[in-house]
């Protein structure tokens, strides 16, 4: 391949990646792009997970041989088998020399760019019809990530020099294109994520419940919301500081995840301020409930604060239709209010009183709020509320 197709190659390969939205999507174009520029049959980008101690394969793109997934759950290999991922990619250019790809054929190394003979590595060749591939390292922040292989059936060319020498610079490529996606993945996560807690934050349950209602209309899935706010955070802001009270923010956000792990696909999240939630799809209301109750047990045993306030409420329960993320957010807001107005131990659930709910008659009561409501329910104001910061602001 003539130096200006090799340069169209690197652009095109790193404009691929530049367009990915998701990182299934970089790591697909990474592997295209470099099956392409070293006229490939097969290519597959995979990632050194150091703590488990395996090589696990991303995506595999091209001429897939049988068993061989685009996207792979469970393919991985054991470092012990892929002696070079550990010597090679570490410790080999670590002193200061720099990574290399390098040729291995069916036949065993090609002796003028393999560090090491691999006899797995060329075994699978065999087994699945390949005759040579070519490995590069990739390195990310100075270590070792993964590597990029890149493979030719029997009978085509051997990889040379030359190829192994363009494999690095495909890998360097390849390597800026997965920092970026990182990056973008991390900005993604941010967005959604409460910095003080490490829960969802209010945009993250707002797109979820969304979802999840949508479900409910269509399939009939029950959807359930819990609405915790945490008793005495401005007591405890007012007497022991606001690092106090971010503290007892972050203890019940710990709380609070450990018992939305009881119920499987739970959301826990901060709503912002001393206001929580869990945002349940699937569990019966029942089953939401009982967890609910273990959580206003575990908050009261806090050594910080003075319990919380719960309230539930469930498409499974009797609460009229639910058509719209709003009116289940007001009803489970409207439950947390009483529960709080009678500093109860307990959840108070939407729709368990019978037929003049007294939670929801007030969540669906229209004009003016009713007597003794501190503030207009979530679900009726046209935008979110913006959070408060930690354990400022909050009542």
């Amino acid at each position: 391949m003539g130096e200006d197709l090799r340069l169209r190659a690197v652009v095109v390969l790193a404009q691929g990646m530049a367009a990915a939205h998701t990182p299934r999507e970089s790591w697909r174009a990474a592997a295209r792009g470099a099956c392409r520029a070293l006229a490939g049959s097969f290519a597959a980008l995979s990632v050194w997970e150091r703590d488990l101690g395996r090589l696990r394969v991303l995506v595999n793109v091209g001429e897939r041989a049988e068993g061989e997934e685009e996207f792979p759950e469970r393919e991985a290999y054991p470092v012990n088998e892929f002696p070079e991922i550990t010597e090679f990619l570490h410790e080999r250019w670590a002193g200061g020399g720099e990574p290399h790809a390098w040729v291995e054929t069916a036949k065993g190394p090609a002796e003028a760019t393999a560090p090491g003979y691999c006899h797995q590595r060329v075994a699978a060749l065999r087994r699945r019809g390949r005759g040579c591939c070519v490995v590069a390292p990739i390195v990310l922040h100075g270590r070792a990530w993964g590597e990029l292989y890149v493979a030719r059936p029997v009978g085509a060319p051997v990889f040379g020099r030359e190829d192994a020498d363009f494999a690095t610079v495909l890998a360097s490529v390849v390597a800026a294109g997965i920092a970026q996606t990182e990056r973008l993945e991390e900005a993604r996560r941010l967005a959604f994520t409460d910095s003080l807690t490490g829960l969802a934050n209010r945009r993250a349950v707002d797109l979820r419940l969304e979802e999840a209602v949508e479900r409910h209309r269509a399939e009939g899935t029950v959807v359930s919301l819990v609405v915790c706010d945490v008793n005495g955070l401005k007591w405890v802001n007012d007497t022991q500081g606001h690092a106090v009270g971010d503290r007892l923010l972050e203890r019940f956000g710990s709380v609070l995840s450990l018992c939305g792990a009881m119920l499987p696909g739970t959301l826990s999240a901060r709503l912002g301020g001393d206001e929580f939630c869990l945002l349940s799809v699937g569990p019966t209301a029942d089953e939401v409930v009982r967890v609910a109750d273990e959580l206003c047990v575990r908050a009261a045993e806090l050594e910080l604060g003075d319990g919380v306030a719960c309230g539930v409420a469930s498409t499974e329960d009797p609460i009229g239709e639910v058509r719209s993320a709003r009116r289940l957010f007001r009803l489970a807001d409207a439950a947390q209010y009483r529960a709080k107005a009678a500093r109860a131990p307990k959840p108070v659930v939407a729709g368990r009183e019978g037929a003049d709910d007294p939670v929801v008659r007030l969540a669906d009561s229209e004009g003016s709020r009713p007597a003794g409501e501190r503030r207009r329910f979530r679900g009726r104001e046209p935008e979110p509320r913006a959070p408060r910061g930690g354990g400022r602001g909050a009542r």
